[in-house]
């Protein structure tokens, strides 16, 4: 008997201004040799990320279908919400997003479809299709494929077909023979998402400087195959340099209000963990508003402390995302400090507050703890958060140590810098970091959302 057909179906979907003018691009491969079968774009008026990728999803498989209707499809999305979602592993909650679900899982029988994460480097075809259809739009055209050049960011899907090189689990190779395992066994079984979650959107600078659309796709280049890349020239510490690719971009937002920030109050994680205050909670929507309206953010991390929980998830919530808690990003245990103001401190203990001022390697009175401490803890949790999230844009919601420390570290600053910041509380600030190990800060303190 012969065996069903097999494609691969890369969609994208993208908003200029989240909710704004909305496109979305899918395109039909042949996974044995990467070849384009048929690609799908449109403008669709006014929408949110979300609803153009489900879209584009659903143009995709309706374009395999088209194809051939027993076909086995691999369906690869640079959006963690889409594919979390059509795997089952997440439910769906948001109503704009259910009927579109429901209708994705109607276009093809679920035993023929399988779904993979994959970064949105490798995702430039479908990427690229969305915005022309977003231009498109813009000039009250709809998407001609006589016009398309999105053919030339084909490289990722490519990949699918050149053997892969010896590397350890996890790294580029092993992802593409890991595809090509998929597409080679029946399917039934749903291929294993990513850690990292995404979804589409652009670095969160080009946004801060008050563009509010999508980005579009720098000039086409020949892409890279799976196998290892040639080790990156190195680019000064400034950023200057060559190209690295897209930086993974962590926007650091520091936690609304609690009834202890106007006081000044020593409140790290050995306190008593306060909820936000009215003020807090009033800054937290505001920032979840600014937020939205960019468009970038594709993930939100949060330290376990419920001033930071609260306000990242008022983020989460307005963008359709869910919070993931990172224990590394807590603020620093103060010790016998927590609760008193810098003032009641320098009077109760003297000396062992002129200390942690002298030395980072002093701790706070009462087994607390030093910046040193605090700085391998954050650097450790930066170091797993790029791995997850290369390539993304971040949203960090943590405290003033944290912050301040990832700061530090991109500009190598020494660590008496720590005290010559100011953060404000609802603050953001943002780094992004390359391929090559440097980092560029971007922003510091903005609170142009708050007024």
């Amino acid at each position: 008997m012969q065996r069903p057909l097999r494609f691969v179906v890369e969609a994208d979907g993208g908003s200029r201004g989240n909710p704004g003018p909305a496109g979305y691009g899918s395109v039909v491969l042949d996974p044995a040799t990467g070849e384009t079968l048929a690609e799908r774009a449109e403008y669709i008026g006014v929408a949110t990320n979300n609803v153009a990728e489900y879209k584009g999803l659903i143009a995709g498989l309706r374009a395999a279908r088209e194809l051939a209707p027993d076909a086995q499809v691999l369906v690869r999305m640079d959006s963690k919400l889409v594919v979390e979602q059509m795997s089952g592993r997440w439910k769906i909650k948001h109503p704009d997003m259910k009927p579109l679900a429901a209708e994705a899982a109607t276009v093809l029988p679920r035993s023929q479809v399988t779904y993979q994460w994959i970064p949105r480097e490798q995702n430039k075809h479908a990427d690229r299709l969305a915005n022309e259809a977003m231009d498109a739009g813009k000039h009250g055209r709809q998407w001609e494929p006589s016009a398309s050049t999105a053919v030339f960011d084909r490289g990722a899907a490519r990949a699918l077909a050149t053997p892969p090189a010896a590397g350890p689990p996890g790294d580029a190779a092993a992802g593409a023979a890991a595809v090509r395992a998929a597409l080679a066994t029946a399917s039934g079984t749903t291929a294993s998402a990513a850690a990292a979650p995404a979804e589409a959107g652009t670095l969160f600078a080009a946004e801060v400087t008050g563009a509010p659309e999508r980005a579009p796709e720098p000039a086409p280049t020949a892409a890279p195959g799976p196998t290892a890349a040639p080790a990156p020239t190195a680019a000064p510490a400034s950023g200057w340099g060559p190209d690295m690719g897209t930086p993974a971009t962590f926007v650091l937002l520091r936690h609304g209000e609690t009834s202890l920030t106007p006081q000044k109050r020593f409140s790290g994680s050995g306190g008593t963990d306060p909820e936000l205050s009215p003020a807090g909670r009033r800054q937290a929507a505001a920032v979840a508003e600014a937020l939205a309206a960019r468009g970038t953010v594709q993930a939100v991390v949060s330290s376990p402390l419920r001033r930071c929980r609260e306000t990242a998830q008022a983020v989460a919530d307005r963008l359709g995302l869910a919070v993931v808690v990172e224990d590394g990003l807590r603020e620093t245990d103060f010790g016998a400090w927590e609760g008193l103001t810098f003032g009641e401190v320098r009077e109760r203990f003297p000396d062992d507050l002129q200390a942690w001022l002298d030395s980072p390697k002093a701790a706070p009175t009462g087994g607390g703890e030093s910046f040193s401490a605090v700085t391998r803890r954050v650097s450790a949790t930066r170091d797993r958060l790029l791995a997850a999230y290369a390539g993304r844009t971040v949203l960090v919601v943590t405290h003033v140590t944290p912050v301040k420390t990832l700061v530090r570290l991109a500009l190598g600053a020494p660590p008496e810098s720590l005290f010559r910041m100011e953060l404000s509380a609802a603050s953001l600030s943002a780094v992004a970091y390359y391929a090559d190990g440097n980092a560029s800060v971007r922003l510091l303190n903005d609170t142009s959302h708050l007024r």
